[in-house]
């Protein structure tokens, strides 16, 4: 989670024909200047809806989100699409779109610009985010692999070990059971 996200909670998630679908509403911290402020006022943090789709048949992951708080002065919609990259289908492409529109207050077009590159700057760090999960996941991955591949070494050894003490002890009783024979042929012979 980024240093901004204050929490998110899960609104509602449904599996429709296998496409995972999630609306969650999230909660934010913005710092507008304070030139801003006498505009459209403060908030401490800031909500915004968060609905997402995952398609693993297409392999494609669509993320859109829109602002709650200051709604009646700014419009922020922002989608971004993750799919296989159409070169390398090793690779994710992040495709993202964002519309900022601000109505009703002065110098609209100059608070669109500011919302619009912090969006940009945002994005970088969402990026960056992004790459440290995957990261994670790829270390817990190889870690629960190298566990198994030991659990699985373990129980070779073991069992192994488990078939050698009954080929061991299959043994000896055969043994026993040929030298009993024997004897009981002996004695057989001389009575």
């Amino acid at each position: 989670m980024t240093p901004s996200i204050i929490g998110t909670d899960v609104v509602e998630r449904k599996v429709v024909d296998g496409v995972l679908h999630t609306h969650r509403l999230v909660q934010s911290k913005w710092y507008f200047p304070k030139w801003t402020h006498a505009l459209i006022g403060t908030a401490k943090s800031c909500f915004a809806s968060e609905r997402s789709t995952v398609d693993p048949q297409r392999k494609q992951m669509v993320l859109k989100t829109n602002n709650l708080t200051f709604c009646r002065n700014i419009s922020v919609d922002e989608v971004l699409y993750y799919e296989p990259h159409p070169a390398d289908s090793t690779k994710t492409m992040l495709r993202q779109e964002a519309t900022v529109t601000v109505y009703g207050v002065p110098l609209s077009h100059y608070m669109e610009d500011l919302l619009t590159n912090t969006i940009s700057a945002n994005a970088g760090k969402g990026r960056q985010g992004l790459e440290w999960v995957i990261g994670l996941i790829n270390t817990e991955v190889k870690g629960i692999a190298e566990s198994a591949a030991r659990g699985t070494d373990e129980l070779i050894h073991s069992t192994r070990r488990s078939i050698d003490e009954v080929t061991e002890s299959a043994r000896k009783s055969m043994d026993e059971i040929s030298v009993q024979a024997t004897k009981a042929a002996k004695a057989m012979h001389i009575t």
